[in-house]
């Protein structure tokens, strides 16, 4: 398997070299120019999202080697899904690790990333992340701090951890087109490591009537569509497991008024790849697996290339047909991703193939286990 892994790298190499050329302008949503991004139909937008990004000890490494030896540069790692992202109304992504400081950064299992992955994040096109999984906690209060300081410095939005209680109490709301969407997210705990002292605030908390009512707060503070992230599940498992089956049926039939209090459901944490599916006429992915990680290992030490795969989410909403009704999704589509953790560089799939390397065993792998749970009858498509 780790032979296979290299000769797929191998082949890769050229084709990154090609994407890392093409480059799409970065968007300009109305949020930051006052202007609708290129994708905005009259009235609709585009919002993509995708897994965790996951610098381990090597990730690391290789963004000092790629900024030549002084600091870190992230942005060659996602030259090759800048295209996908730069182009939605609104780009979401999911930053499992907080920032150290001093130089002062470190890997599994306690991470401390450096703070440059914000602006990486910021020039690849992301609006703004979901902060909230097992290592919120890393480091403390100290390493929330480092981390939502460093991505408002990059005009990074984030959801899912705070600095003050004023700040967990306020609700994440980012311009895509015309609408205003709430991004909330929550994590089912923290590795063990307890809350701040005086802060329960800190970092949310899977509980599915705060989620619910966190999104009737959103939903009365001006949000036209609700998003929310969710870090669950089981690790290294392609199915979702029960607790994601469950929270998902019981967030999704949660209504105000006739009308979905939650209009999407971002899964992170497994690792790997998982199903999408529509949920009480809501989609849900449950995992979108990890978009940057070193190399993964299971919990047998084994080596496992699913921990370097992933999908990215697409969904077009078009305005409510009445005014009070709910923004739908015309348009469901995902994208297969892989880290090619020898380049040191995020993969589109559908891209390399098309470019001629020998991805296609990986690409129909991930579309296997993303429509495992027959989305396809729902309309999910594969993007190319």
């Amino acid at each position: 398997m780790i032979a296979r892994r290299h000769q797929v790298a191998l082949a890769l190499t050229a084709v990154l070299a090609a994407a890392a050329a093409c480059q799409a302008h970065d968007h300009d949503t109305s949020a930051r120019t006052g202007r609708p991004a290129p994708s905005s139909t009259d009235r609709g937008f585009t919002l993509v999202a995708s897994g965790d990004v996951l610098p381990h000890t090597s990730i690391i490494d290789r963004a000092r080697f790629d900024a030549g030896g002084t600091g870190y540069d992230f942005k060659p790692m996602l030259a090759g899904i800048k295209p996908v992202v730069s182009r939605a109304d609104l780009a979401l992504c999911h930053m499992e690790t907080v920032y150290g400081a001093d130089g002062v950064y470190t890997g599994y299992p306690a991470f401390k990333s450096p703070p440059e992955i914000a602006d990486a994040l910021a020039a690849t096109g992301y609006d703004g992340c979901s902060t909230a999984s097992n290592h919120t906690l890393d480091d403390g209060a100290d390493g929330i701090r480092h981390t939502l300081d460093a991505l408002d410095g990059a005009g990074v939005r984030h959801a899912g951890s705070a600095r003050t209680q004023a700040e967990a109490n306020s609700v994440t709301l980012l311009r895509a087109g015309p609408a205003m969407v709430a991004h909330l997210a929550y994590t089912y705990g923290t590795n063990g490591y307890p809350l701040p002292p005086g802060q329960p605030w800190a970092v949310n908390l899977i509980d599915p009537a705060r989620i619910v009512a966190d999104a009737r707060a959103a939903r009365k503070a001006g949000a036209d569509v609700v998003v929310v992230s969710v870090h669950w599940g089981t690790e290294w498992q392609d199915a979702p497991d029960r607790q994601q089956l469950d929270l998902a049926r019981v967030l999704t039939a949660s209504r105000s008024d006739g009308r979905p209090d939650i209009d999407l459901i971002l899964g992170t944490h497994a690792h790997v790849p998982q199903a999408y599916e529509k949920v009480n006429g809501t989609w849900v992915v449950y995992g979108m697996g990890d978009q940057i990680a070193g190399e993964m290992f299971d919990h047998n030490g084994v080596e496992d290339p699913r921990g370097n795969q992933s999908s990215v989410a697409r969904f077009t909403f078009a305005p409510p047909r009445r005014p009070g009704g709910r923004w739908e999704v015309t348009r469901a589509e995902f994208l297969p991703q892989l880290f090619d953790v020898d380049a040191g560089r995020v993969v589109n799939l559908n891209r390399a193939l098309a470019q001629g390397a020998d991805v296609r065993g990986v690409r129909d792998r991930i579309r296997e286990v993303v429509l495992s749970r027959g989305a396809a009858k729902d309309g999910l498509r594969m993007a190319q």
